[in-house]
């Protein structure tokens, strides 16, 4: 990922003329002289809507950010921010001795955080494999922890009944030929050779793999990195495997960094916890629970997915507040979790004071401002089956009035924290058509009938 001060896509736009250069020169894209690249398919991969089913129900995820970097607590970019000498980056890989089986606690607190499903860095940018690879001795097994540590982290997903990713960097600053290989051919091969193989391994040796997420394939693109092929391979070795589209070759979801705003067809949106991926101590911005709610949320609202990282101290240890927020998260969860797990974009989508989700014909309102006895929604046109607290079941009177929706009835305090949900019935899934959103999807283009 990209290091706190830049996003990874705000890093791409910056290295777009370059890496688009590169990638059109017949030794970054793999084409023999005279020959054009062979076309990026149009859509997602084969078999797309069986596959992302248990994805699009799952909604909440954590992402793990833990390697060599760790030790250093300046964030997973400090080897290339500080411009450090791989000599003297090097020796980290005999330093880095965390305990045993610390995946147990990640994959605990991620169950107890409502969280579905987990990814974690089997290699970042640093180049350091976390498995065992006979393409490198810059590996977990032959360096200091002597351990598969993504082995143990896999065993421990599937422990707590989670789905379980890796995050694979297809950049890797330790590669002798990661720069080479944008200008000559010898060394783009090499380079591809590495990869592929490490891909392999990772989808071969451990059994079912849910998630493979890719990131940053500069200095190539896909037809250099060659991973529509390589994404072939992978689903004939894990056929009911999803894929983002971080490779460079189309995925099954796309992955917006650091904000919430939708894409085409299924996204997820991957965020920090503080500002840092990485592990770094100094760091103390953390999202509030309020905060993570609503974030999650307004993804599911869109139609999308919330990837959480957290970064583990150098023995794998998690920080406090990490846990303490992502427990009052799972808590809310615990009340309210049938409003987010399954939910689809909702058309109900613009009030002041709420974000919604929608669960096949019930619209769960979450009101982020309590409004008193009485909360009005513009622009539905359905009249309701009925509507309760989500939490207590207790009903709350629900009225179509012209074309608002009035909610009445209600405590005149929140009777929930952070965040009330209501759930409102209907005999089908409303479409808002308030003058408010017409203006939004008349101004951003969009909305149902886009």
């Amino acid at each position: 990922m990209g290091p706190a001060a830049f996003s990874r896509r705000s890093l791409l736009r910056s290295l777009a003329g370059t890496a688009l250069a590169s990638a059109a020169s017949p030794a970054a894209s793999g084409a023999q002289e005279g020959a054009k690249p062979a076309p990026a398919p149009a859509g997602p991969p084969p078999d797309h809507e069986r596959r992302m089913k248990w994805w699009r129900d799952a909604k909440f995820g954590m992402f793990i950010h833990w390697g060599l970097y760790s030790q250093l607590g300046r964030g997973e970019w400090v080897l290339a921010l500080e411009d450090i000498p791989l000599p003297e980056y090097e020796p980290l890989a005999k330093s880095f001795t965390p305990r045993p089986n610390a995946a147990r606690e990640w994959a605990r607190l991620a169950r107890e955080a409502g969280m579905k499903y987990m990814v974690m860095t089997s290699k970042h940018h640093e180049g350091f494999c976390l498995f065992d690879t006979k393409t490198t001795d810059y590996c977990a097994t032959k360096q200091g922890p002597g351990r598969d540590l993504v082995r143990e982290y896999l065993e421990a997903v599937r422990a707590e009944g989670l789905r379980a990713g890796l995050y694979y960097s297809l950049m890797d600053w330790h590669h002798p030929d990661w720069m080479r290989c944008k200008t000559d051919e010898a060394a783009r091969r090499r380079m591809v050779e590495f990869a592929h193989a490490q891909v392999r391994e990772l989808m071969t040796s451990y059994g079912k793999v849910d998630i493979l997420w890719y990131d940053m394939a500069y200095p190539l693109d896909g037809a250099g990195w060659e991973t529509r092929r390589l994404n072939e391979r992978v689903l004939e070795w894990q056929p009911d495997i999803v894929i983002n589209n971080r490779s460079g070759a189309p995925g099954d979801f796309s992955t917006p960094e650091q904000n919430t705003q939708a894409t085409k067809g299924d996204w997820e949106s991957c965020m920090t916890l503080n500002d840092n991926w990485g592990y770094t101590p100094g760091d103390d911005n953390w999202k509030t629970p309020t905060t993570v709610l609503k974030n999650l949320i307004k993804c599911g609202q869109d139609g999308g997915n919330y990837l959480l990282n957290i970064g583990p101290a150098p023995d794998g240890s998690v920080p406090e507040a990490s846990m303490q927020i992502l427990r009052s998260v799972g808590a809310w969860m615990g009340r309210n979790g049938s409003a987010i797990y399954g939910s689809r974009r909702s058309w109900v989508n613009l009030a002041t004071g709420a974000l919604f989700t929608r669960t096949g014909n019930t619209i769960n309102v979450h009101l982020t401002s309590w409004p008193g006895t009485s909360f009005t929604i513009g622009g539905i046109h359905q009249p309701p089956k009925g509507a309760r607290l989500l939490a207590s079941g207790r009903r709350v009177d629900a009225i179509l009035k012209g074309s608002q929706l009035v909610l009445s009835g209600l405590p005149s305090q929140a009777p929930d924290r952070p965040l009330t949900v209501i759930a409102v019935d209907f005999e089908e899934a409303p479409v808002q058509k308030s003058l408010a959103n017409r203006i939004v999807y008349d101004v951003l283009g969009g909305g149902p009938d886009a």
